[in-house]
C-alpha cells in the first residue's frame, strides 16, 4: 500500500532481490478478475507474470488485474505480444504494470529500444502523464514521479529465449536500465535444438550462461516455463542465481488438479 513515507507501491521484486530471496510469481492467462489475484495473494505469492502474448487478455483485463494486485501487494508485471510497438507498450505501463516482458528479443538493439520505450527521460522516451494507478493515481509532479517510476515502476524483463539473444546475453546484461534477464524455457530450448530434453547439457549450460551474464553485470536472473521440473529450478535459483521464478499459472493449475479430482472420484467407486 502506499504510506507517507513511500509514494509509489512497493516492488516486491526489488525488496526480495534486496534479501537475497527468490520473488515467486503466479501467472494469468485466462481469468481477469480481482479473484484470481487475490487467490494469488492468499497463496503466498510475491508477483504476477500477466500474460497478453499468448491469451487474449485486453488492455482493460490488464489494467484491472494490475490494479488490483497494486491494491492487495502483489507486484504485476506484464508480458507484451512480440513486436506489439511501443505506444501499446505504454499503455500497459500506465495501466499500472510495474513492469513489462518482452518476449522474441533477437539483438541487443532491440534490448535496448525495450529499454528506451519503458524508461521516462533521460534514461528513455516514454511520454509523460498524470494519474498513475503505481501512484495510486496522486497528484504528483512529473518531477517526483518519473524517477520513481524509472527506479521501481518499470522493471524491464528482456526474455532470452533465442539462440541469438544467448549469443548476446552479455551485451545485452551490460545494458543500462534492464532490470531482468528471463529465460523462456521452452523457446530457448527449442531455438536451440534440445526441447523435450531437459538435462541436456546443451540447455543446462545455457541456463548457466544466463545466470553468470546476469551476475557478472549485477542485473536479475529470472526462469519460466520449467513448472514440471522442480530439480532443474533448483539448481537455475542455487547454482545459477535465479531470484525471479514462474511458479505456474491459472490454466495448469486448473486443468491439472481438475484431472486430480476426477481420478481420486474414480477410485471412491468399488
Amino acid at each position: 500500500m502506499v504510506s507517507s513515507k513511500a509514494i509509489m507501491y512497493t516492488n516486491n521484486l526489488i525488496v526480495s532481490v534486496q534479501n537475497d530471496k527468490i520473488c515467486t510469481a503466479f501467472g494469468i492467462k485466462i481469468i481477469a478478475t480481482p479473484e484470481i489475484v487475490m487467490i494469488a495473494k492468499s497463496a503466498g505469492y510475491d508477483s504476477l507474470f500477466i500474460d497478453i502474448e499468448h491469451t487474449t487478455l485486453s488492455l482493460k483485463d490488464v489494467s484491472i488485474l494490475c490494479q488490483s494486485a497494486l491494491a492487495v501487494g502483489i507486484t504485476p508485471f506484464v508480458r507484451v505480444p512480440w513486436q506489439c510497438g511501443n505506444g501499446f507498450v505504454q499503455r500497459v505501463l500506465d495501466a499500472g504494470a510495474m513492469g513489462v516482458i518482452f518476449p522474441h528479443i533477437y539483438t541487443v538493439d532491440e534490448a535496448r529500444e525495450a529499454i528506451k520505450i519503458c524508461k521516462y527521460a533521460p534514461e528513455g522516451c516514454r511520454s509523460l502523464t498524470a494519474g498513475l494507478p503505481q501512484f495510486c493515481f496522486q497528484t504528483l509532479s512529473p518531477s517526483i514521479t518519473a524517477p520513481e517510476a524509472n527506479k521501481s515502476g518499470s522493471i524491464v524483463f528482456i526474455m532470452i529465449e533465442t539462440r541469438a539473444a544467448l549469443d548476446s546475453v552479455d551485451e545485452i546484461a551490460a545494458l543500462p536500465g534492464l532490470g531482468v534477464l528471463l529465460v523462456g524455457a521452452n523457446d530457448l530450448a527449442s531455438d536451440i535444438g534440445t526441447l523435450g530434453d531437459w538435462e541436456h547439457p546443451g540447455f543446462l549450460a545455457a541456463l548457466r550462461k544466463v545466470g553468470n551474464a546476469a551476475k557478472t553485470h549485477n542485473v536479475i536472473f529470472g526462469i519460466a516455463g520449467l513448472y514440471h521440473k522442480p530439480e532443474i529450478i533448483e539448481t537455475v535459483v542455487n547454482e545459477f542465481g535465479a531470484r525471479w521464478v514462474v511458479g505456474g499459472n491459472d490454466v495448469g493449475f486448473l486443468t491439472s488438479q481438475a484431472a486430480a479430482n476426477v481420478k481420486q472420484m474414480s477410485l471412491i467407486q468399488k
